[in-house]
């Protein structure tokens, strides 16, 4: 007798679509308040003007890659100055520590692009096709050309958010109002195009169907934000101890939210919580990967205590410390003591301190910014009445918003005294730089025949590069080589 054949289990489960029931509440507020906030601030910036002066873009905030150059307000970027760019990012991976190991997940919650946009696309399918219970009937129902009329509606909703997030985005690359002229006359560079494409798939994508699974396969974070957490960081979470037994309960009758040795928990498993649940989990069964914190759980536990009269806070944001204390009965630690603490306060010390040190690092840079290579082949030259020349190929940039008159002479001092400076194909020792722009100059350091440069191996020396109206100066080291330099 032959024995049955087993079918394995499946290891692919057909992703169920999560449709979050509205909820009012602070939390939600503040959702509302940040997604409009950083929606406003993407959108808009753009198109904001600066005037820098004539013949500089005048947009205020610009990743200008033609001329390797970026512009925020005021504030111009160069090449060589990466490391502002550097300190930013920086400062950006110790705020998230810092938050992460405060408040948990907060920044999934409520700041990743992710989410935000996520949400923005949720909310329209709410205004299209209902709450919650009217999206599972929809959904649920057969094809049908009522269903088809909702179902274009929403993806022509999205699709036109889709479109204005990979434009906006390419406006912080170029001057905004020309794009714009060029895209919708076709004369935009192919690149530009591709790029809203790119943009306009992924958010439509990513924000309309994918969701939550980009939080649970796609994004590394969830994984990461673990060794982040202690026993003090305040995360969202279910206080079972006071909930369970979870069941119904007649009005009035005693509970563990009235006293712990009442017989029933607070829970009456209405389901709310896991209703209003962007990732579709049930915060009852503890921390999760899933899990974001948005707090939207909260708002609407919330919302049911206060209507059956029973305290808030059976789902709230609580620190793993503070579970034996509430068990016990003790009332859980304040919320500000968890977040000040030595771990936080290193992670905002370190911030602080690369915040200020940035800012003291803008203010405190020069206006020009010079570079002078001596040119080795050949070390030197010797001249028919017997001087050595050197050579030596010098960077000027000009960060200042007008063409400025520069001055290039060696500095003063006893040790350089028998020595001249000439500049290539310039009558004087001054030469004109644009605005924003950079100057490259040949110039020669002669030494006279017998003199001690000429005769000696190695001189150090210095070239000023002065600005004559505003008399910046920069100073350079470099080096005199004379014929004692190829011995």
């Amino acid at each position: 007798m032959s024995s049955p054949e087993i079918t394995p289990p499946g290891l692919y489960a057909s992703r169920e679509p999560v449709f979050p029931r509205a909820v009012s509440g602070n939390f939600r507020t503040l959702k509302w308040v940040l997604m409009t906030l950083m929606l406003g601030v993407y959108y808009i910036t753009p198109w904001l003007r600066w005037d820098r002066g004539p013949g500089m873009p005048d947009q205020a905030v610009l990743v200008d890659l033609a001329n390797r150059r970026f512009y925020f307000f005021m504030i111009e970027i160069w090449p060589h100055e990466f490391y502002f760019v550097a300190g930013l990012l920086v400062m950006a991976g110790l705020g998230l520590f810092l938050f992460t190991s405060a408040l948990g997940r907060v920044w999934c919650g409520y700041a990743c692009p992710q989410t935000v946009w996520t949400d923005l696309f949720l909310h329209v399918e709410r205004f299209i096709e209902g709450d919650r219970n009217n999206q599972l009937r929809i959904h649920r129902a057969p094809w049908s050309l009522n269903k088809l009329r909702l179902r274009l509606s929403k993806w022509i909703i999205w699709l036109a958010i889709a479109v204005a997030t990979g434009g906006a985005w390419v406006f912080y690359f170029t001057d905004a109002p020309t794009l714009l002229a060029d895209l919708l006359t076709g004369q935009a560079h192919p690149v530009a195009y591709t790029t809203i494409a790119v943009m306009t798939a992924t958010t439509f994508f990513f924000g309309g169907f994918a969701r939550e699974q980009i939080c649970i396969y796609a994004c590394p974070w969830p994984r990461i934000q673990a060794a982040m957490l202690d026993e003090d960081s305040l995360t969202v979470g279910y206080r079972e101890w006071r909930g369970e037994p979870r069941g119904k309960i007649a009005k009035g009758e005693p509970t563990k939210g009235d006293s712990p040795t009442a017989a029933k928990g607070d829970c009456i498993d209405c389901l709310a919580c896991v209703n209003v649940c962007p990732m579709g989990i049930d915060i009852r069964d503890g921390q999760q990967l899933e899990c974001i914190t948005c707090a939207l759980c909260i708002d609407a536990c919330n919302d049911v205590m206060d209507k059956i009269g029973k305290p808030r806070g059976l789902i709230d944001y609580m620190a793993l410390k503070d579970e034996a204390a509430e068990r016990a009965g003790a009332a859980p630690k304040p919320v500000m003591k968890h977040i000040l603490r030595p771990r936080t306060m290193l992670y905002f010390t370190l911030w602080m301190g690369i915040g200020i040190a940035l800012v003291v690092a803008l203010f405190m840079r020069s206006p020009l910014d010079v570079n002078v290579t001596p040119v080795r082949n050949p070390l030197f030259v010797q001249m028919s009445d017997g001087a050595i020349r050197n050579t030596y190929e010098l960077r000027l940039r000009n960060k200042q918003g007008e063409e400025r008159q520069f001055t290039i002479r060696l500095a003063e001092g006893a040790n350089q005294a028998p020595l001249t400076l000439t500049l290539e194909g310039v009558e004087g020792q001054q030469v004109a730089v644009g605005a924003d722009q950079m100057l490259i100059q040949r110039i020669y350091v002669t030494a006279p025949r017998g003199s001690e440069p000429a005769a000696g191996a190695r001189e150090e020396i210095e070239i000023w590069v002065q600005d004559v109206e505003s008399n910046a100066r920069s100073v350079t080291d470099t080096v005199f080589n004379g014929t004692g330099a190829r011995r």
